[in-house]
């Protein structure tokens, strides 16, 4: 068991990292939170189902962690501004050979709101499935589908108002 958490933890630690950085922006909180990601899917292993890749059940984790740090700031009345905002960075493909148009992108995509920034970030830069983004969320399959659509419409509204396409 412990050979295969090991195996686990080399497998996903750098991809669920960013992941997490691209939620907080802030790389101590990502590392606190990849930590805490971890931990406790070794503490609660047992609880792993198999109906969702352990991929999607780290994300699972890792983004309802992210979200619990948002909650507690919230209750100890900070600013928010003092808690990094959930963000994602992306590009169209199209756009990925100019660097210049895909950093545009990612500043662009700071403007989408919820869910389609994170369902858009889970897609392009996870790699996750349709059905593992909607396990993530709770929803349909169909549901994550329409959702990346409307996020990638969206972003291509904006690079085309910005002049970009």
């Amino acid at each position: 068991m412990k050979q295969e958490l090991h195996e686990i933890y080399e497998k996903y630690s750098s991809d669920l990292y960013a992941f997490i950085l691209r939620m907080c922006r802030s790389e101590q909180l990502a590392r606190d939170i990849l930590q805490d990601t971890m931990l406790k899917a070794i503490t609660n292993a047992d609880s792993f189902k198999g109906d969702c890749s352990v991929k999607t059940w780290l994300y699972t984790i890792a983004r309802n962690l992210w979200y619990d740090c948002l909650k507690k700031a919230e209750n100890r009345n900070q600013s928010l501004d003092s808690v990094p905002e959930p963000a994602a960075q992306e590009s169209i493909e199209a756009c990925f050979a100019d660097k210049d148009t895909a950093l545009h992108i990612h500043r662009l995509l700071h403007d989408l709101e919820e869910p389609y920034r994170e369902v858009f970030t889970l897609r392009v830069f996870a790699e996750l499935k349709f059905a593992d983004i909607a396990k993530v969320f709770e929803k349909s399959e169909n549901w994550a589908g329409v959702t990346y659509y409307r996020a990638k419409q969206k972003l291509i509204q904006l690079l085309k108002k910005e002049g970009l396409l």
